[in-house]
């Protein structure tokens, strides 16, 4: 059945009993319009090529008007198949051949990241994907993920500028990535400016870490609040103590021998323990069930967050700010959230430290860091040490002129 294409046709078209038919236009050979039973209309163009039959569905009525797909067949189709250029079924095959961001995520994590980056940074990278990147992102091919694309994600999480550059980071690096694989030519996330991070150094009065203390005591899961409680005394990274076995401790001698792949500086440390450390850990050892400190549910892992833990504990000493979600019902429901983070603890040991006129490069060693100018960040927090130095010039004014 051959007829001029227009509107009406495709809306008056009868059903088909069963299966499909197809209604051909009488302008231009093979386009046409095919009904099925259920009531799907689509635009679709029959052509040859090399003498083999070829059908090409242009896309469903009525996301498609018959002028647009009219002019998709007269614009594209024809000028590429009659002059022996791509041919548009073999082209489609391709495309739909083609890795979805998805896939390439999964080759990032097990080719890339869980090769070469901390598992700490395998976990972010991965909370990273799932929660906010493949969400958006995930069913784009690789080849046609835009800058606008990436730049659009980037600036809806413009409200956590931190998180936003992260996110915006980890794509950087996929891409790079997949360039390397030659999944694409060009990175679509490169020069897309960061948001300005405010940098957040928090660290505890004396004061605070009393309430923290007091609450630590009083917490349910003491498992939880030992490893807290080694944070505060040791300086430690988060993922470093909940990851931590016992054959780096040396308990009789005081030290922590972290390996090179457990820390952030790629190297061997043998850290000396404090003896509050150390009887945190020999407490924790008499009841020690495995290879782990603190072992996470499943036999032989470790655990994975302090998260709320952490919340819970901010809460007891006073850190929290309480804030409401609305229920199912419409209630408002109360939630708490700490107003500082458990990576200030490691904030707090340097600052503490540095005040009471450490130095700069004893206290990096403690935690770990191979620059000086990298603890330096730490000892703005706290000026007493900078305030005996200027409260010194006081001595000058007060010698005698002979002196």
């Amino acid at each position: 059945m051959n007829t001029h294409i227009l509107k009406k046709t495709v809306k008056d078209a009868a059903l088909p009993a069963s299966g499909y038919r197809i209604i051909f236009d009488n302008k231009i050979e093979g386009f046409g319009v095919r009904i099925t039973a259920a009531g799907a209309k689509s635009f679709v163009l029959n052509y040859r090529v090399d003498g083999e039959k070829r059908r090409f569905t242009i896309g469903k009525f009525p996301a498609w008007t018959v002028d647009a797909a009219r002019d998709e067949v007269k614009k594209r189709l024809l000028p590429a198949i009659n002059g022996k250029g791509a041919d548009p079924v073999r082209e489609k095959k391709a495309r739909s051949a083609e890795p979805k961001l998805a896939d390439l995520a999964t080759e990032y994590l097990d080719q890339h990241a869980t090769i070469k980056k901390r598992e700490k940074s395998v976990y972010e990278d991965k909370r990273m994907l799932n929660n906010i990147i493949l969400p958006k992102l995930g069913k784009l091919r690789v080849s046609a993920v835009t800058r606008r694309n990436v730049e659009s994600l980037h600036n809806s999480l413009r409200k956590t500028p931190y998180q936003a550059n992260r996110v915006l980071s980890l794509l950087s690096k996929m891409f790079t990535f997949a360039m390397d694989g030659e999944m694409r030519t060009d990175n679509p996330a490169k020069g897309i400016g960061r948001f300005k991070e405010d940098r957040r150094e928090a660290w505890f009065s004396r004061e605070q870490l009393q309430a923290l203390a007091i609450a630590l005591d009083n917490y349910a899961e003491q498992d939880a609040a030992d490893a807290l409680r080694l944070l505060i005394v040791t300086g430690a990274r988060p993922g470093e103590v909940i990851g931590a076995t016992w054959p780096m401790f040396d308990l009789q001698r005081g030290t922590w021998n972290k390996p090179s792949h457990h820390v952030k500086e790629k190297k061997m440390e043998h850290t000396p323990l404090n003896p509050t450390a150390v009887m945190i850990l020999q407490r924790i050892a008499a009841h020690r069930t495995g290879i782990h400190l603190f072992p996470g549910r499943d036999a032989g892992t470790a655990r994975t967050t302090l998260r709320n833990a952490w919340k819970q504990v901010c809460k007891a000493a006073g850190l929290a700010t309480q804030y409401h979600v609305k229920g199912k019902r419409g209630k408002p429901l109360p939630r708490w959230k700490p107003t500082v983070r458990v990576y200030d603890l490691r904030h707090t040991f340097a600052s503490h430290l540095i005040s009471r006129n450490w130095s700069l490069q004893l206290v990096g060693k403690l935690l770990g860091h191979t620059q000086a100018a990298t603890t330096e960040r730490y000892a703005h927090v706290a000026d007493a040490a900078l305030r005996n130095v200027t409260n010194d010039f006081d001595e000058v004014l007060s010698l005698p002129e002979s002196a």
